[in-house]
Formats: C-alpha cells, sequence, structure tokens
C-alpha cells in the first residue's frame, strides 16, 4: 500500500568495486552475517541420541540447551566465516532424528556500561542506598523490615564472576554459576591488561557485596546468593543466549542483564529462536512454575538518539526494563527513551555526579560503575529483598508491584504524564525510582494476579491512512476476556525507505499516548520493520475497552515513501473484572 507521503524515487548509486586479499581475520561489512563453527540442532531420542550424531558427523556436544535442543560444535569447520557451511548442514538434517538445525551466527552484543576509569580509586558512601535527604532508593529502611535477600539465589548473565573476591566469596553459589563460553562449571574472567572482562563481577558486588566484612562496600541484597554465567567474552550466539537464560531454572530465581544489540541509533534486533523460546519457557516453568524474573538494562544509546524498542530484550514482555537518572535526579546523557521502561534506578551522571560502588576485577574495589550496567543489578537487589518478603510472587506479581510502588518524585524531565489510572509515567524513567521499603511492604500481602489472557483484533486494508482507530471490546464474553492491561503490543511490518524518519504513536481509550518510536537520526535502512512488537507499559490496569489510535508519522523526510498493515491484540491478567493484563496491537 503507498502511503503516497511524497513520490521522489531514491536515485541508485554506482559503487566501484575493489578486489583485494583477504587476511585470515574475516571482516564482515555491516549487516553481513558471520558463521560459526556451532549449531543448534533439535533431536528426538534424549541425550544419547544427540551424542551419537553429534560422534558420526564429526561434532562435540556442548550440551543440552532445554527440551531436546542441543549445543554442536565441529572442530573441522572454521570458527569464523562469511559463507555457510552448507555440506555439513545437510548431513546433520538428513538424520531422521533431527528435526530442526540452525548453523549459529554472531550476534553483536554490548555491554552497556561506559568504560571510564577513574586515577585515584575512592572509597565514598553509596548514597543510592540510602542519604540524608532521602533521594535514594530506600533500602536501609527495606533492611530495617528483616529482609537482606536470604534464601534468594540471583546470576549475572555477563562476562563472567570473579568468585574468589573477598567481598562476594561467601555469597557465591556455583549453581547458579556457569561458563557457556568455554562449556565448563568456572564462571572466572579472563584477566587482560585491560581489564575488559570486569563487567561482570561490578554488577554482581552491587547485588551481593558481604556486608559488615570492612570491604568495598554492601550488595543491596547483601545475604543473597549470587552466581555468573560467562557468555559475553566469546562469540556471542542464539544457543549461547539461549543456555544462559535457561541456566538451572528451579534454582536461579532472577536472571540480571546488562547488555544486549548495539546502542547506535540504527539497529533493529532482539532475540531470536530459541532465546525467544528461553524467556517463555522461563516465565512459565522456571521457579517451579512461578517464572524466571528477567531484570534487563534499557541501554545507554542516549547520545545516538536511540530508541530502547529497537531492543527486544527491554522490549520484551518478559523483561524488567531498567533505565537510569543521575544522583541530582536528571536524565542520563547515555539514557534512551521509551515506552517499554517500567523503572529506575540511580547510576553515573555528569562530571560533578557521584558513580557506582562495587566490586572490581582482581579483588578490587571501584567507584566508577556507570550507565544503565549498574541501574539494572541494584533492580536485581531490590526485586531480590521483595521475593524473601514473599516467595510466592510469579514474574507478573513483580511487575505489578514495580508499577505501584515506584516513585517519580525527584526524577526531572519534561515528558511526565498522568495515565488513564492516575500514576504519573515518563519514557525515560518509566513508573519512576524503585522503592525497596515500599515493594518489600507491599510484597509481603500481595495476593497473585490470576491468569494471562491474550486477546487479538486485526487492523486490515489501512489503505494511505497514517492514523488509525479502531474500537475494540477485548474480547468482552469470551475466556480471554481482558479486563485490565499490563503491557501493550503493536506488531508492525511496514517497509520504509529511511526508517528512521518515522515515529509511532499508541493511545489508548483512556488518553494515554506512548511513544512507541521516535525518531533516529541515525537509521537510514530501509529494511523497515517486520513483525516487531513495540511495547508500551504505560497504560498499565487501564481498561482496555474502547477506541484505540495507532499513529505513524514522517517526521523528517517530505520525499519518503514505505507500505505498512497492522493488527491489534489485547491480552489479559485477570479473569473478569479485576486489575491487570497484557495488551498488544499486532501489525502484520
Amino acid at each position: 500500500v503507498d502511503w503516497g507521503l511524497c513520490g521522489l524515487q531514491l536515485a541508485s548509486l554506482l559503487l566501484a568495486t575493489l578486489l583485494t586479499l583477504l587476511t585470515s581475520e574475516v571482516t564482515p561489512s555491516l549487516g553481513q552475517k558471520v558463521y560459526t563453527n556451532t549449531w543448534a540442532v533439535h533431536i528426538a531420542g534424549g541425550e544419547e541420541e544427540a551424542n551419537r550424531i553429534a560422534r558420526k558427523h564429526g561434532f562435540v556436544n556442548h550440551g543440552n540447551v532445554f527440551g531436546d535442543y542441543y549445543h554442536f560444535r565441529h572442530r573441522r569447520v572454521v570458527k569464523r566465516s562469511l559463507s555457510e557451511h552448507r555440506g555439513t548442514h545437510s548431513r546433520l538434517h538428513r538424520e531422521p532424528q533431527v528435526t530442526w538445525v540452525e548453523q549459529q551466527v554472531v550476534k553483536q552484543r554490548k555491554k552497556r556500561d561506559i568504560y571510564t576509569e577513574p586515577a585515584d580509586p575512592k572509597f565514598a558512601q553509596q548514597w543510592y542506598l540510602y542519604n540524608g535527604n532521602h533521594r535514594d532508593l530506600n533500602v536501609k529502611e527495606a533492611w530495617g523490615q528483616g529482609v537482606t535477600g536470604q534464601g534468594v539465589v540471583v546470576s549475572i548473565l555477563d562476562d563472567g564472576i570473579e568468585k574468589n573476591h573477598p567481598d562476594l566469596e561467601r555469597n557465591y553459589d556455583p549453581d547458579a554459576s556457569y561458563d557457556v563460553n568455554d562449556g565448563d562449571p568456572d564462571p572466572q574472567p579472563r584477566y587482560t591488561q585491560l581489564n575488559d572482562n570486569r563487567h561482570g563481577t561490578r554488577c554482581a558486588g552491587e547485588v551481593a557485596a558481604i556486608a559488615n566484612n570492612d570491604i568495598c562496600g554492601v550488595g543491596v541484597a547483601y545475604n543473597a546468593k549470587i552466581g555468573g554465567v560467562r557468555m559475553l567474552d566469546g562469540e556471542v550466539t542464539d544457543v549461547v543466549e539461549a543456555q544462559s537464560l535457561s541456566l538451572n531454572p528451579q534454582h536461579i530465581d532472577i536472571y540480571s542483564a546488562s547488555w544486549g544489540p548495539e546502542d547506535d541509533g540504527k539497529t533493529v534486533d532482539g532475540p531470536a529462536k530459541l532465546a525467544k523460546e528461553a524467556f517463555l519457557r522461563g516465565v512459565t516453568e522456571g521457579r517451579g512454575g512461578l517464572g524466571s524474573i528477567f531484570v534487563w538494562a534499557s541501554g545507554n544509546g542516549g547520545r545516538e538518539k536511540d530508541s530502547c524498542n529497537c531492543d527486544g530484550y527491554t522490549n520484551s514482555i518478559y523483561t524488567l526494563s531498567i533505565s537510569s537518572s543521575t544522583q541530582y535526579g536528571s536524565v542520563p546523557w547515555y539514557s534512551e527513551a521509551c515506552s517499554s521502561t517500567l523503572a529506575t534506578t540511580y547510576s553515573s551522571g555528569g562530571l560533578n555526579e557521584k558513580q557506582i560502588i562495587t566490586t572490581d576485577l582482581r579483588q578490587k574495589c571501584t567507584d566508577s560503575h556507570t550507565g544503565t550496567s549498574a541501574s539494572a543489578p541494584l533492580a536485581a537487589g531490590i526485586i531480590a529483598l521483595a521475593l524473601e518478603a514473599n516467595k510466592n510472587l510469579t514474574w507478573r506479581d513483580m511487575q505489578h508491584l514495580v508499577v505501584r510502588t515506584s516513585n517519580p518524585a525527584h526524577l526531572i524531565t519534561n515528558d511526565w504524564k498522568t495515565n488513564g489510572v492516575g500514576r504519573k509515567v515518563s519514557h525515560s524513567y518509566g513508573y519512576g525510582l524503585l522503592d525497596a521499603a515500599a515493594i518489600v511492604s507491599l510484597a509481603k500481602n500481595w495476593t497473585n494476579v490470576g491468569p494471562h489472557h491474550v486477546c487479538y483484533l486485526a487492523f486490515r486494508n489501512i489503505g494511505n491512512h497514517l492514523v488509525i482507530s479502531k474500537s475494540v471490546d477485548a474480547c468482552a464474553g469470551k475466556p480471554n476476556f481482558v479486563s485490565s492491561l499490563e503491557h501493550a503490543q503493536a506488531r508492525l511490518t511496514l517497509s520504509y525507505n529511511r526508517r528512521g524518519n518515522l515515529a509511532i504513536y499508541l493511545i489508548s481509550p483512556q488518553g494515554t499516548r506512548s511513544t512507541l518510536l521516535a525518531q533516529r537520526p541515525h537509521d537510514y535502512s530501509s529494511e523497515g520493520f517486520n513483525d516487531w512488537a513495540f511495547m508500551t507499559t504505560h497504560s498499565w490496569d487501564e481498561d482496555p475497552r474502547g477506541e484505540w489510535t495507532l499513529e505513524i508519522e514522517n517526521v523528517a523526510g517530505a520525499s519518503d515513501y514505505g507500505t505498512s498493515a497492522e493488527a491489534i491484540s489485547l491480552a489479559s491478567g485477570f479473569p473478569q473484572c479485576c486489575i491487570s493484563a497484557h495488551s498488544a496491537i499486532v501489525t502484520s
């Protein structure tokens, strides 16, 4: 469908082809796939059958991912290649027991801290846990309620964890740890001259650094058990992510991740087949069916005007996406604004603002942990306190508690708005600063939410309209009736000659306007979006019945053109009339 924004055709560009000698190092061009010597394989018949097939075709079985999925590596296939190894792939696929196989490709995943190393470390007060002006996360008062993370297990999915660090050693949990990069149980980081594998150890200390031992600082949940998955110090593939996200889900309560696709203002990327399934299995089967809790850093692409709704990890309904505030309550320069962010904790800011104190590599301490990388583990620690207060909380219960107890006070931005149920919400901060004492108090007497209901409704034949409205009944009178919203999703399949010029908005029947996508000046892509689920939390607890409006706007280029199709889906968390739901506006 031609939108008719303008009839100007894009000029074709003639490129000269240059033949060069290749070195042994594979250097892909932008967007080109790099194939590894590993395969994800779905094999019926159990591990013995998987081992037999692996041996037959020259593979090493690096273990079960989950279900009947296995991680194979081939020693005689080049480790990095710009082309698929089709012969090996075909021979494996011809095995009757193999129902699906995929050669793994390298995925760009970046650690979300900002690497600013101070010349002289100092040991200052942890101002974000408690300070005299009460511009903090109210953690000291939560400890006063008798919760310190006891009995809760947190795992940091990152570049390893220094398990013998004197401020972590007593809380270290080997059952919450694994080295996916090397395929062994030891997540100890690989030491380099630049200490570039310090990230996971820093995040771990924020959660569970030991109290009262005269070393460094203290973790938010200083009696919780802490583990680490070493998965970022090597090639990141779909199977690497899936193995990490599904490690020991009946033992680990909370997975904390401070990484994701490039925050460059032009990437649209998210979990692939196995990682998507790992999330779904986690929330449906993890913690005895209560659901694994995935805490995610929202991203550091602020300077590039990136949108965290173009990151399929923070944009997922299954993750609890956390943004940052500076010490003085401002939006940090690296912060990304988007409608999927649920809440905020403190992190670094300008030159005169303090940063985060935590454990550091080589058994040291730092006061310069930064970025949304530092915010997500603080949230994981606070969530651990709430879980100790009530071990029966589901993954959706925890999101409800975060929405109800987060505090917009002291946070400065010009986009605070009041939604249809009277809550203040922002694209930079979500529902505000996490409040440890408040979430613990509410958790103690919380009644679990009802089952998750989904209602799908389609927009069809939209023609050249850029404003699409539809009156919906949210499947009233049916088993999947949505009485009260949790997440709302708009799924779009859309082609456009310059994707970064688009802005997309969703307006609920209560009048809450969510920016699903803001302009991204660096995104020149003509690929558009293929069934991409833009998510908003801003209509949480609203009644979804009534008129929904989806707006798609060209905010920059008068000569741009494209095509689009949409649909709407609503999903509910509560039967009949009571509280929550997950709603989706699906475009295809």
